[in-house]
């Protein structure tokens, strides 16, 4: 037993408080990395051992215990710090702050219950109430070492692994004196606090910051406390603010007092809305620089990091930490598990800890069981993880009530499918905006603000109110399971959930939808089939499906006849995830569907016939992209186009090869108010007839290399407001006439250069926005002087290669 102990255990009687005292003085001397704190600390105990020798000698000892207890926790304190290393700053910071509060304990002290003993034996007291004074004195003005640059900072049990690249590029900017805040954003699970934090460790950063504050904000932020806390780390008293105003008072006041030194303010876990909370930190402190950590991307910060998910071999080094090999499995097995399990986890952190975890010291067998879950409909998020789900989904709470359904309506596509934007935008156009496309892309971007999903722009980033073919919409894996796990959060009951995932595999149909009597409510309707599938269909009810969504594989595919009867329908969405074209059959079963607003195919065969003859009245948009629309001859007194698509407002055809004409029955379409026809390397000429279009606003060509001129009646098209010629590099000249498009506002033409621009041009005296690149701006600067409301838009060629992730 050491002598503290043994002091410390024995009766409270004789001496021995000052004996403590006594040997406490001793063993701090001692103590070398905590020189400057321990000095105080041990000065404090020689100031107080003549009181509390002479209190001893005249007074009952048992009213000194709290002080002897004092003593007791600074010599056991003493022993833990005289292992401390020089360079272990955390665990210096540690124990400074238990020294700061021992040295509080003993200033309390002296403060009521010396001074009280003092004055009762003051007749026989040889010292004076002045030395108490003094040393009370002395107590308050105690100066403790500056550990504040890691005073609230968390701790880093372990170095982190796949942060390297992230924290060398942060390090930059804030070493750089022209950045003054800085954002790290990115989904939950993905590591921003930790990177974070590591910067506060990194030695270069401390190097540049004397002062650095760790502050968790989160989604109801307290300015108030945060303000007394920080002016508590810094050995400030913390006094109670009535309103953010004193609080703002406050902060400014310390951080002037530190600014002569560099100081870092860390905000973790800052949530979309908080900008007048940021507005209470000032930005006019030199030396001053704020980084912050957020789910959300936020307009406040001069500079966003996005921090990506792990990559493969970062992802699967932490794996391993996190789950050693079972001892029953071969190298082989371990490896081919932990492949399958890193594919689930899709490079989150958080994911491959909690799943590493729960497999950590379990057997081959149990290994094996998880995997196979996932095979089987379970994901990452699902019991017995709850921990992922709850640190997920505040992320999905934080969004307002239409946001909500969006983001639920992302688990109705397939795993790691690419989308087109404007395929989100059809749904949710009939479903919530009420055909308000420009709506709903903002419901897009604020999801991607938000982390939830990524919008990658194919081309120009500059957004076309109502196209959004140039945008991509993707989701990490575990984002989409998080939507999943929700969907099926909301109602236990298979049959009255709002969305509904419906997967095929095999011919196998799940045993619930099985019962041809039962009727199932979902108002979203997403259905997958494997490239087995045979259309072999049984009979099932949805009467209130307003969008279905078809995953299809096979190369033959037969529309389910069930689809007549959902009467409610307003938006198809035909999705081919095969290797080559599926041929669509059994079209006509839509004929019957008096709400059928949207039509939208991708990769699949099809005849325009069959669109013709199945007499879709109400449908105003219809969409094709990389299909194949071979037409066939016919008799055109067949079909009376202005029965068969009486409603029809917009054709978009988009990315079909084999398109060289366009078939004649589109000039008939006289409801039709916008054409798009893009990437379309065959075509070749439009009907003459498509003058014939009195209410077209919008004619699109883009990217149609073979089209060599516009029929001249494209002048007759007397309601076009907007013609996109863009990149359609064999475009000789523009209609003689043109001049004629009295309400044309907007003419886009990048890279061509090459077409002729007709003297009538001239007569679009109105305001006309021209967009294009330099070679062709040339074509336009000379007709400025004549038209005075000509405004040019010269747009910089861009080479994005996202195209690609379309593929």
């Amino acid at each position: 037993m050491t002598k503290a102990a043994e002091l410390g255990l024995g009766a409270v009687g004789g001496a021995v408080v000052s004996e403590l005292l006594k040997f406490g003085i001793e063993e701090a001397k001692k103590v070398c990395s905590f020189e400057t704190v321990y000095k105080e600390l041990k000065s404090t105990m020689e100031q107080l051992l003549p009181i509390i020798t002479e209190i001893e000698s005249s007074q009952d000892v048992k009213e000194l215990k709290t002080l002897k207890d004092t003593i007791v926790k600074a010599l056991i304190l003493v022993g833990k710090c005289s292992g401390v290393h020089e360079w272990n700053v955390i665990l210096k910071d540690t124990y400074t702050r238990e020294v700061e509060e021992i040295n509080k304990e003993m200033s309390k002290f002296c403060q009521i219950q010396v001074q009280l003993l003092l004055l009762r034996n003051q007749g026989e007291s040889t010292l004076k109430i002045e030395a108490m004074n003094q040393l009370l004195q002395d107590l308050r003005t105690v100066h403790v070492p500056d550990f504040t640059y890691l005073r609230s900072v968390p701790k880093l049990d372990k170095v982190p692994i796949g942060l390297d690249w992230p924290l060398k590029k942060l390090q930059k900017k804030l070493l750089c004196d022209s950045v003054d805040s800085l954002l790290v954003s990115a989904p939950p699970g993905c590591g921003k606090t930790m990177l974070v934090t590591q910067l506060c460790h990194d030695a270069d950063i401390r190097g540049k910051f004397e002062h650095i504050f760790f502050i968790v904000v989160s989604s109801t932020p307290n300015f108030r406390l945060i303000v007394q806390n920080l002016l508590k780390h810094n050995g400030k008293q913390a006094p109670t603010f009535d309103n953010d105003t004193q609080a703002v008072n406050g902060l400014r006041k310390l951080l002037e007092e530190l600014k002569g030194k560099g100081i870092l303010l860390v905000l973790d876990d800052v949530w979309c809305g908080a900008e007048s909370f940021l507005d209470n930190f000032p930005s006019d402190i030199p030396n001053l620089k704020i980084l912050a950590t957020s789910r959300f991307d936020l307009p406040y910060f001069g500079y966003t990091y996005r921090l990506k998910p792990l990559k493969d071999e970062d992802a699967k080094a932490l794996l391993v930490r996190c789950a050693s090999r079972p001892r029953d499995a071969s190298l082989a097995e371990y490896e081919d598990l932990l492949q399958e399990i890193l594919k689930r986890c899709n490079g989150f952190p958080l994911v491959i800890k909690v799943v590493g975890a729960s497999l950590q010291n379990r057997s081959l067998t149990a290994w094996k069981g998880q995997v196979r879950s996932w095979s089987k409909g379970s994901t990452v998020l699902d019991n017995p993880y709850p921990t992922l789900l709850d640190r997920m989904r505040p992320s999905f709470e934080a969004l307002h009530s239409d946001l909500k359904h969006c983001f639920l309506d992302m688990g109705l596509f397939h795993e790691d499918q690419k989308i087109r934007a404007s395929v989100i935008t059809d749904i949710w156009s009939e479903l919530y905006a009420e055909s308000d496309s420009v709506q709903c892309m903002k419901y897009l971007d604020d999801l991607a603000v938000h982390n939830l999903l990524d919008l990658v722009p194919l081309g120009r980033k500059k957004l076309e109110d109502g196209f959004y073919n140039d945008f991509l919409v993707t989701q990490h894996d575990v984002l989409r399971e998080l939507a999943i796990c929700l969907i099926k959060s909301e109602e236990k009951l298979e049959r009255k959930r709002e969305r509904l995932n419906l997967e095929i595999r095999d011919n196998q149909f799940p045993d619930w939808c099985l019962d041809p009597m039962q009727p199932i409510n979902a108002r979203l309707l997403s259905i997958s089939t494997d490239d087995l599938f045979s259309s072999s269909w049984v009979e099932m009810d949805f009467p209130n499906v307003e969008a279905l969504v078809l995953n299809l594989s096979s190369s033959e595919y037969a529309l389910p006849s069930f689809i007549a009867e959902m009467k409610k329908l307003k938006v198809l969405i035909i999705t081919n995830h095969g290797s080559s074209s599926a041929r669509l059959s059994n079209f006509s079963c839509l004929s019957s569907l008096p709400n059928l607003k949207r039509i939208r195919l991708e990769k699949v065969s099809i005849t325009l016939m069959d669109i013709l003859q199945s007499v879709l009245s109400s449908l105003k948009k219809l969409s094709l992209f990389m299909c194949s629309v071979s037409e066939v001859s016919y008799d055109k007194k067949e079909t009376a186009i202005s029965k068969a698509l009486s409603s029809l407002q917009e054709i978009d055809i988009d990315y079909c090869y084999d398109l060289d004409e366009l078939p004649y029955w589109v000039s008939e379409v006289v409801s039709l108010k916008t054409l798009s026809i893009t990437n379309c390397n065959k075509l070749s000429k439009l009907p003459e007839d498509i003058g014939n279009l009195s209410k077209l606003e919008v004619l699109r060509l883009c990217s149609c290399i073979t089209l060599s001129e516009l029929p001249e009646t494209t002048a007759s098209l007397s309601n076009l407001q907007s013609l996109d010629i863009s990149d359609s590099l064999g475009l000789k000249k523009l209609p003689l006439e043109i001049g004629n498009l009295e309400k044309l506002k907007k003419i886009s033409m990048r890279k061509c250069s090459g077409c002729e621009l007709p003297d009538s041009v001239k007569n679009l005296v109105q305001n006309l926005e021209v967009n294009c690149d330099e070679e062709t701006g040339y074509l336009w600067k000379s007709l400025k002087q004549k038209m005075r409301n000509l405004t040019i838009d010269e747009e910089e060629t861009e080479y994005n290669l996202n195209i690609f992730q379309m593929f």
